[in-house]
């Protein structure tokens, strides 16, 4: 136990770090800018929330696809997508009613894995954080709380991840590229 709360601080500092990085980021920058930069991560928030949420018969549990995490290549073309996921992820686990362990071990894994997302150099690579952490996170503790053994409870995040990052969410990344939609990004 002493392991998981030496792990969970870790990663509450991580977290910290990073969106202190992003808020850092934008010093020097317009009102407008900053502005925009929040709008952009609420309307992400928002999204990932309500679809996660509209879905929550398959978006909880051991065995699950939450489509919202389609949007987890958003980083890759917007940096206000890093706090729009951790935001919208933490709503939606609130939501879920898992418990805490889903509130902030699930949301600060969403929050490190688009962190990481944003410094891959395409999709396929993109895709690989929120599918790997989220495979071997969330099956951390949802193997414990389901009792179900951790090999397995890996393997079916891991897959539910896969259709959800890289089947629903490469498409969506060009489909953004090749649309207006992509006005409303601008990294």
């Amino acid at each position: 136990m002493t392991f998981v709360a030496m792990l969970v601080i870790t990663l509450l500092v991580f977290g910290c770090i990073i969106l202190h990085g992003q808020l850092k980021g934008l010093k020097g920058k317009s009102e407008k800018a900053k502005l925009r930069y929040t709008i952009k991560a609420a309307v992400i928030a928002t999204v990932y929330a309500v679809i996660t949420y509209l879905f929550r018969p398959i978006s909880y549990g051991v065995i699950q696809v939450r489509v919202s995490e389609a949007l987890t290549l958003l980083p890759l073309i917007e940096p206000a997508a890093i706090p729009g996921l951790f935001i919208g992820c933490l709503i939606a686990n609130i939501l879920g009613g898992m418990g805490l362990w889903d509130i902030y071990l699930g949301s600060l894994i969403t929050l490190v894995s688009a962190y990481i997302t944003s410094k891959m150099p395409n999709p396929v690579l993109g895709a690989l954080p929120p599918i790997v952490f989220n495979a071997i996170g969330v099956a951390f503790y949802l193997s414990l709380l389901f009792h179900m053994p951790y090999w397995v409870t890996t393997l079916y995040i891991g897959v539910g991840q896969l259709v959800s990052v890289a089947g629903l969410g490469i498409p969506l990344y060009y489909f953004i590229q090749k649309t207006s939609l992509k006005d409303f990004f601008d990294k």
